[in-house]
């Protein structure tokens, strides 16, 4: 877990002006008791008992530059003008000098958050996206920003300043009676301390309650997801009943073990403050009585330390809820602090040294192996030359390795041994921004984001020509369904494209390849989820890119191979055989094999 050190580091940014205001806050506390000081002594002038030298000399003092005659009543005046001052001027100029702060370095920082974690996710590998998930990793950001928020003008206006007055307090009734002090500070240490040492064995408490949530959230965004195949499979009650259980158990957590300890605490402070309380009050009663200290010094001995006492309810109130946003705030910083990618550096390095690669499209897979876990083989001694505008499939069962090794042409991961050559050049050695931007791939599910057609088909070249987006939309057969739509390129297509078929986005997906202009071309399994007739289209759409740049095809339906120079069938990460259509199934392999079974039916 971050540690609280941490958290601080977030207001590194803003320390001079926050010590200031946190300070400033501090000493208004301070002057705040002037009010129950002042009073006593407005008690001694009622009671024809002298006031504390320090106020005698101040109203000497104004006597003396007023001409007023300093008498009884002069003197309530003063004490009453110093009320006035503390109370009704100090009121509007407050909230400018302290909260203004507090908030304002709470809202920066926020903003500063939000930034990070932005160009957090899209450094992250893509290997912590399959470990969580959208719903769990939007519910830690959320609940740690917006925790975070809350929590510093809380301790910076309120706990601190209060830990202040409380100080403040201590040197009032030392300075009327020391022996007061001692009894107020041992009470008011061990309260505190065992107050911190209790919320510290919750806090472990709410660690492992926030995980449970987390979880409990992330099920309920992939009930969202996936609410079709729910209903599909009238799963309903099932999931009704799988979070209700979790609910319940979340309830039964934050009763039994959580507030049941907070009641606890609470029970036992009051218990402890209340008997404090009265033995001060017994023992001011008897020095006022015996003539030690003046009714005066007694009525502020009494309200401060009950004011003083007062102040470890509201004291406890934040540390319980600072301790209640302790854990999801740690496990937002752990976010920020996951291990990015090693190509982090997209978002800082600078690509002006470089000229524009252009790459006629060769590449050579030398001697390549890879494995996520180690002795965990996904590929192993991969050679493979690709030619120029040579278009190349690759085939094989699931898991055989396909997917992995366009990742690692893509830069998404290293590999374990061996190398990956293009025009002759390590691709690690490359700016991985421009080696990026020569490569486009059409995935098997393509991403559409929320915005206009125009804005998706642009989306990898935002200069590029209208008309050379309309070219691109007609090799990809974009252009026969776009006009179908009243705002033509300009209509929004909704949250992750629900208004596009998959076929459209398919050929969205092509199209937008297209306009970036790559010299590699990548189709991963661009067609295994569609219907018949998309598929006939976005095969046409493919076969009039064929031969006008490197283009590599990830396939499960080899029907979308046939035309391919090449075709490259892989096997428990291995190559086993390489040809054409023809070739392969004169080679009665694995191909022939694969190709005979979607023949007939018995894999599609």
């Amino acid at each position: 877990m971050i540690s609280w050190k941490d958290l601080i580091k977030s207001y590194r940014n803003y320390r001079q002006i926050a010590i200031f205001s946190i300070l400033l806050s501090g000493a208004l506390e301070i002057i705040d008791l002037m009010v129950p000081y002042v009073t006593g002594q407005i008690i001694n002038v009622l009671s024809y008992q002298p006031i504390d030298n320090i106020l005698q000399n101040l109203v000497n003092l104004l006597a003396n530059i007023t001409n007023i005659p300093n008498n009884r009543v002069f003197s309530l005046v003063i004490l009453l003008g110093i009320i006035c001052l503390v109370t009704v001027v100090r009121s509007p100029i407050q909230p400018w000098l302290t909260d203004w702060f507090h908030w304002e370095i709470a809202f920066k920082v926020r903003q500063e958050q939000l930034k990070d974690t932005v160009r957090k996710i899209l450094t992250l590998p893509l290997s912590f996206y399959d470990e969580y998930n959208p719903g769990r990793i939007t519910n830690r950001i959320a609940k740690g920003v917006e925790n975070q928020l809350w929590t510093y003008p809380e301790i910076a206006g309120q706990l601190i300043p209060k830990i202040i007055r409380v100080l403040g307090i201590f040197v009032i009734i030392l300075l009327i009676d020391w022996k007061i002090s001692v009894i107020f500070i041992i009470s008011f240490t061990l309260i505190l301390i065992f107050s911190i040492k209790h919320l510290s064995k919750i806090l472990i408490q709410e660690e492992l309650l926030d995980k449970h949530s987390e979880t409990t959230q992330s099920l309920t965004s992939e009930l969202i997801t996936n609410i079709r195949t729910v209903k599909s499979f009238s799963t309903e009650r099932r999931e009704l009943r799988r979070q209700d259980k979790r609910l319940d158990r979340e309830l039964k957590y934050i009763l039994f073990r959580i507030h049941k300890e907070y009641v606890k605490l609470v029970t036992w402070q009051k218990t402890v403050i209340q008997s404090s309380v009265f033995l001060i009050l017994v023992y001011s009663l008897v020095i006022t009585v015996q003539g030690y200290i003046s009714l005066g010094h007694f009525i502020t001995l009494i309200t401060v330390s009950s004011m003083a006492y007062a102040e470890l309810d509201p004291i406890t109130q934040l540390a319980e809820i600072f301790a209640r946003r302790y854990s999801s705030m740690s496990r937002f910083h752990e976010f920020l602090h996951s291990p990015s990618g090693e190509d982090a550096a997209i978002l800082t390095q600078q690509s002006i040294n470089h000229k524009p690669y252009q790459f006629t499209g060769k590449i050579h897979f030398n001697n390549l192996s890879f494995a996520y876990h180690e002795n965990n083989w996904v590929l192993q001694n991969i050679n493979l030359l690709i030619h120029p505008y040579e278009t190349v499939a690759i085939v094989g069962k699931s898991g055989s390795g396909k997917s992995t090794l366009i990742k690692l042409l893509l830069r998404y991961f290293q590999s374990t041994q061996g190398q990956i050559l293009m025009d002759g050049q390590d691709i690690k050695t490359l700016d991985i921004v421009q080696y990026r931007q020569r490569l486009a791939m059409v995935h098997q599910e393509v991403e559409i984001f929320n915005g206009t057609l125009l804005d998706n088909l642009t989306y990898g070249n935002r200069s590029v020509s209208f008309e050379a987006v309309e070219t691109a939309s007609k090799i990809a057969r974009v252009d026969e369904f776009i006009n179908q739509f009243p705002q033509g390129y300009y209509t929004i297509v909704g949250e992750r494209g629900v208004r596009l078929s998959g076929g459209q986005r398919q050929r969205i997906g092509i199209a937008r390849a297209l306009i970036v202009e790559p010299d590699v071309l990548i189709f991963d399994e661009a067609t295994s989820s569609l219907d018949y007739e998309s598929e006939k289209l976005i095969q046409l759409a493919m076969s009039s890119i064929l031969g006008t740049r490197t283009t590599i095809i990830i396939a499960h339906r080899l029907s979308t191979v046939r035309e391919a120079d090449k075709i490259v069938v892989l096997d428990d990460g291995k190559i086993v055989e390489i040809g054409n259509h023809q070739q392969l199934l004169e080679h009665q392999g694995i191909y022939h094999r694969l190709h005979s079974l979607q023949e007939t039916g018995e894999l599609s």
